[in-house]
């Protein structure tokens, strides 16, 4: 097999329709018995949501993805002469769009071999592996089809740096970071590194904007997981009944995105065999977005056994990217 071949290896085990739907059953109809009712934001991502997300990072109130690219070209060069990577794995990678500004940078250093894309989505992962060779024609792709939280034991094809970009790890509760931050620590080894995109906390506004666009495209993205579950679980949710709401709540610095019930319903669940009741103006929250100080973070990466050794920021410092080793 020659360096610039594609290869795609199923180290974690594939994801069956079957199971998944399983485990969809399982996480909401435990989520909808909650107080408030909350659904796993992951549900968010069928083919659709994915679409609407690309669109959402394209708005004009939308900046995340916009500083988080701005570090990423000005910053990866930097990056890259502290990590010193043979090997890339990206965790959640999508179509990579962001991380062929590192690869390139890593590439101009003359140390990456490997990319080790990782991601929920097959055609994510298949596309990764064709593409990324033909444009970076050394590469070596090595792409894995599973969800990050269970990507932990990956083959190791040298000193490798871990990311995870796009403040993903915001969608994760205080208890959830810190175990995914306990996994993250354990899949390094000395020399080994973690890249971690984070958005970071600003004015109210700005961030209210950012969830709440004024073409509506978020609240259309937070309504199609209702469609996901009307699909997938044979629910009965009537799209035109709920309705985006998305708040910032200061004391746990974090963007609340919920649908809200505008009238008293009840809902069939077909593959939880229930029925879920909900009062008018009753909130559903979809997804939190966690939003980070630096030293509350270096607080939290030591926790995990991590030592915070780089951080970058956008002009306006609005977002930031972490390089961490371990402690």
């Amino acid at each position: 097999m020659t360096a610039s071949s594609v290869r795609i290896q199923e180290f974690a085990a594939a994801i069956e329709p079957d199971d998944l739907r399983r485990t969809m059953a399982e996480e909401v109809c435990s989520g909808l018995v909650q107080r408030p009712k909350q659904l796993p934001s992951k549900y968010l991502y069928d083919a659709r949501g994915c679409e609407l997300f690309d669109e959402i990072t394209r708005l004009p109130e939308y900046y995340l993805t916009r500083a988080e690219t701005e570090i990423l070209q000005t910053s990866a060069d930097d990056i890259v002469a502290v990590a010193k990577p043979e090997v890339i794995v990206e965790l959640g990678a999508g179509y990579c769009t962001k991380t062929k500004l590192l690869i390139a940078a890593a590439r101009r250093a003359g140390t990456l071999v490997y990319f080790v894309p990782t991601d929920v989505s097959p055609a994510a992962i298949a596309e990764a592996t064709r593409s990324l060779p033909r444009e970076f024609p050394a590469l070596q792709v090595h792409g894995v089809v599973a969800e990050f939280e269970s990507v932990a034991h990956l083959p190791r094809f040298g000193r490798q740096m871990v990311i995870f970009l796009g403040s993903t790890i915001g969608n994760l509760d205080d208890d959830a970071r810190g175990r995914f931050l306990h996994r993250i620590r354990g899949m390094l080894e000395p020399g080994d590194s973690f890249l971690l995109g984070v958005d970071l906390v600003k004015d109210v506004q700005e961030l209210h904007d950012a969830y709440n666009d004024a073409a509506g495209v978020t609240s259309e993205f937070t309504s199609n997981m209702l469609r996901v579950l009307n699909r997938e679980l044979d629910a009965e949710f009537d799209l035109a009944s709920f309705e985006h709401e998305a708040d910032y709540n200061a004391d746990r610095r974090r963007i609340e995105i919920y649908l809200r019930s505008k009238r008293r319903q009840s809902v069939r669940i077909g593959a939880c065999d229930m029925v879920v009741d909900f009062d008018a103006g009753e909130r559903m929250r979809t997804e939190i977005s966690v939003k980070f100080e630096r030293h509350a973070l270096a607080k939290e990466l030591e926790s995990a056994g991590l030592h915070l050794r780089g951080w970058f920021t956008d002009s306006r410092d609005r977002f930031a990217l972490a390089l961490a080793t371990p402690a």
